[in-house]
């Protein structure tokens, strides 16, 4: 049983304009990557947005994570439609290139013409769900006078920017994005699945990839992540890909930047029958879609999978799945008792993760086909 979502608490403005329903209510949602913590945010906001669907909902993201949101830039600030369906408008920043290059007139001139399109939106909540300084700093940048975070922050100093701070509920931080946008509705919001682009032109091409492998089942393996020690053994991943292709599956290995040696000795394990694909993030939501299967660790594209309600085998080394595990999905989640829960991004193969035999988790794969198809 889940437990039960923090007893929204509102400022008195915030409460005043909920109450009247208006149609100007603007709030901004700021989270601004990655995008596995995107997606795990998307769930609390389509809530919020059935609950109030007369609320105007801006979101400020990391460029490189806007398609979770918006299928091409020329649609961020347009009506939305399904190449933009959860929120109003979508505003682009480059913070992590932005730190890099605080010496840069370019930078300044990036930064001033963000602000300056938030603030002209004249919202009136700004809600952080990351936890962040520099998150928390937007959202008082923003000029919202109702700012909204956590009360136990990822980074402590983050709660000076906030005039309202949430006891977060719930294991999941799916669960915890869900209590913030329970405060910003002033009443206790349930789960809603998360909502993504629809472009006409990348469902083509998925559809077009599916029809030249035949129509087979697809199973998408992702052997990358974000930190080396959540990354399972490339060759772990190969004699899965083979096990799964022997069951009649295409498999698919999908890779980032910088990841494409890891890709092929997945490929090459695999005895050449995994076949890596270097995606867009609006091609991977579209490829996903026509998944059967999904097998990776703690990973964006495995929380996407989830999202879309494809089954997971999701591999866990030193992250806590109770926290950050396939949410709403049918998964199975594999973790050695030697994993020790750590959050130090080191690249130094956890141990436990590695002690997962590929047998394992064809037997999880075998698991879930067998319900799916029963």
């Amino acid at each position: 049983m889940k437990p039960p979502l923090a007893q929204p608490d509102l400022d008195t403005l915030a409460q005043e304009l909920l109450a009247a329903d208006r149609a100007s209510v603007r709030v901004l949602v700021v989270r601004l990557g990655a995008m596995g913590d995107v997606i795990h945010a998307l769930p609390a906001i389509a809530a919020l947005r059935r609950e109030k669907p007369n609320l105007k909902i801006g979101w400020l993201i990391e460029e490189r994570w806007a398609e979770l949101l918006c299928a091409h830039p020329v649609e961020r600030l347009q009506p939305r439609s399904e190449l933009k369906p959860l929120v109003d408008w979508v505003h682009f920043s480059n913070f992590k290139d932005w730190r890099k290059e605080l010496q840069s007139g370019e930078t300044w001139r990036e930064m001033r013409s963000c602000l300056s399109e938030v603030c002209a939106m004249k919202y009136d909540i700004a809600v952080d769900l990351q936890g962040a300084i520099r998150s928390a700093m937007a959202a008082r940048l923003s000029g919202a006078a109702t700012r909204i975070g956590p009360a136990q922050p990822r980074e402590g100093p983050a709660r000076l920017f906030y005039t309202r701070s949430v006891d977060t509920r719930g294991m999941h931080v799916v669960e915890n994005a869900l209590s913030l946008a329970s405060a910003v509705a002033g009443e206790e919001l349930t789960h809603e699945p998360a909502i993504f682009p629809q472009d006409p032109a990348t469902e083509s091409w998925a559809d077009r990839y599916h029809s030249w492998v035949g129509w087979k089942p697809l199973a998408i393996v992702n052997p990358g992540a974000g930190w080396g020690a959540k990354c399972w053994a490339a060759d772990s991943y190969g004699k899965v890909a083979k096990g799964l292709n022997e069951r009649g599956m295409e498999v698919v290995v999908n890779y980032g930047p910088q990841e494409e040696r890891l890709a092929e000795d997945v490929r090459a394990t695999s005895g050449g029958t995994a076949y890596p694909l270097k995606c867009t993030v609006g091609e991977l939501i579209a490829l996903t879609r026509r998944a059967t299967l999904f097998v990776g660790g703690d990973t964006g594209p495995m929380h996407l999978a989830a999202a879309l309600g494809v089954p997971v085998v999701a591999l866990f080394g030193p992250t806590r799945p109770e926290r950050n595990g396939p949410y709403a999905t049918r998964a199975v989640v594999l973790r050695s008792s030697e994993s020790l829960d750590s959050t130090s991004h080191t690249d130094q193969p956890d141990e436990g993760l590695q002690s997962i035999a590929p047998q394992q988790v064809i037997a999880a794969a075998d698991e879930l086909m067998s319900e799916q198809n029963g």
